[in-house]
């Protein structure tokens, strides 16, 4: 397959949308965070991609600083009880977690293919 001739050039777009970070049609995801083992279009096998920690981390970050700056503005803006707080923010909690998390997992394994990003080894180049 050639990849310019993919309906999404950037790797950026093809990992927002859940596609195969090389031809951009077949889809990454068999479940909501599971990998299919290859790309039902162009057979790109995805044992390559290991996102890790990466995507929760990104979420905990973003999600976190929202939830806390909003929290932080209506108790010191509104002062409201407790029970209101936790009617506020546990389902914001849940918004700004899950809907991103496979977003960004799924971005993260693209730019993972497109920077041919690999595990690090280290090479003797010689005796020195």
């Amino acid at each position: 397959m050639n990849d310019s001739a993919s309906p999404t050039p950037l790797p950026i777009g093809r990992g927002l949308r859940g596609r195969c970070p090389r031809c951009g049609e077949g889809k990454l995801f068999s479940g909501f965070l599971t990998l299919r083992p290859r790309c039902g279009h162009c057979g790109l096998d995805y044992s390559f991609a290991d996102a890790g920690d990466g995507p929760a981390v990104f979420v905990i970050l973003i999600g976190g600083f929202i939830v806390v700056f909003a929290a932080l503005v209506t108790e010191i803006v509104y002062q409201p009880p407790y029970w209101v707080h936790a009617a506020l923010w546990l389902p914001l909690i849940l918004i700004v977690t899950l809907a991103p998390l496979r977003l960004i997992k799924g971005l993260l394994i693209a730019l993972q293919y497109h920077h041919k990003a690999a595990e690090g080894r280290l090479e003797r180049r010689g005796d020195m």
